[in-house]
């Protein structure tokens, strides 16, 4: 194996194995591990034409003492319940979970890359209705699978604030839809606005409230954070934003360091208030917004990282690779 640690991407990288888990008879089977990176599906299979798929994002870490953990695995296992319960997909047990992401670290773990190169292995855990069936129901049947990909650092070369942009045209999700919940569909969804946002030299998209277009929700893929002149730590709060596991961490650092944490709804009004923006998120931990641009105004926030964010980034890394003390006991150890 010859990788290039210092130049590893964001992109899928074949490794050893996957881990996988067939639900059928209203029960979970047996952990199965397959070095095959392809999925035989019906081609009427429930997941392709009805939705019915979610996912989550982790990352184990190679830490400064040499060993490996994930970052929170339990809050990702919470989580994907609560977008299967929302699909009328089978519950993943903890304990199920759990096994799943030993196993996948532990059968790739020359895939980790060390520590020193930024990078990290990333965890995809996916639950598919696999059910070949015409009529609109629930699957009977369901794969949940555990895959793994070796990762770089989000920023080479240092981080560097991004542009946004305000979706006019677009809605993220319904009031009263898939919004707090990790389905594929939201994903989905995000693709035109970000695809208008990048023409306008924009690199991200920001959405509002599909009701009334006048509350901040969140950008396509992280949740939004706003910190003000007076250390307010503020991110919004809406049954239709996916709760971030990122973002609930970097609250309770937030609090930690001495910042007022405020979670509840934020007109766009506010956008002039802060003096530092970011979206924050598994991929980068955080990504600082140097410009939001609207039909009506733009925002500036600078052309460098906040002293506030920076300080937040460099905590949080700094307890995914071990160099600060884990005093919330996040990281979850896997034994080699």
């Amino acid at each position: 194996m010859d990788i290039d640690w210092k130049n590893l991407g964001f992109q899928y990288m074949p490794v050893n194995c996957n881990i996988r888990y067939s639900y059928k008879n209203g029960e979970w089977g047996k952990m199965r591990l397959h070095e095959n990176n392809d999925i035989n599906l019906s081609i009427a299979a429930s997941c392709l034409h009805y939705g019915q798929a979610a996912f989550e994002g982790l990352k184990a870490f190679r830490c400064k003492d040499g060993k490996v953990k994930v970052f929170r695995p339990q809050e990702n296992a919470k989580r994907m319940n609560l977008t299967n319960n929302h699909l009328l997909m089978p519950e993943i047990p903890e304990a199920m979970f759990l096994e799943a992401l030993e196993n996948v670290v532990r059968e790739n773990i020359e895939f980790v890359p060390p520590y020193g190169t930024g990078g990290a292995l990333y965890i995809r855990p996916l639950t598919i209705g696999t059910t070949a069936q015409i009529g609109i129901a629930a699957a009977a049947d369901y794969e949940f699978i555990m895959l793994a990909t070796p990762v770089g650092p989000y920023y080479k070369g240092g981080i560097k604030p991004v542009r946004a942009m305000i979706s006019d045209a677009y809605d993220r999700a319904a009031p009263l839809g898939t919004g707090h919940v990790k389905v594929a569909g939201n994903y989905a969804a995000s693709l035109a606005p970000t695809k208008l946002a990048k023409e306008s030299n924009c690199q991200v998209a920001l959405f509002l409230d599909a009701k009334t277009r006048s509350y901040i929700e969140e950008f396509g893929t992280s949740n939004f954070i706003g910190v003000t002149a007076d250390n307010h730590y503020v991110t919004p709060q809406s049954p239709s934003i996916l709760e971030s596991i990122t973002n609930i961490s970097l609250r309770e650092l937030a609090s930690d360091i001495g910042l007022t944490v405020e979670h509840r709804p934020i007109p766009v009004a506010e956008l002039d208030n802060f003096v530092e923006v970011g979206a924050c998120g598994t991929a980068v931990v955080i990504t600082p917004v140097g410009e939001i641009v609207s039909t009506r105004k733009t925002y500036n926030y600078g052309e460098n990282i906040g002293p506030v964010l920076q300080k937040l980034y460099d905590k949080m890394t700094g307890i995914q690779y071990g160099e600060e003390e884990d005093t919330h006991n996040w990281m979850y150890e896997i034994t080699e």
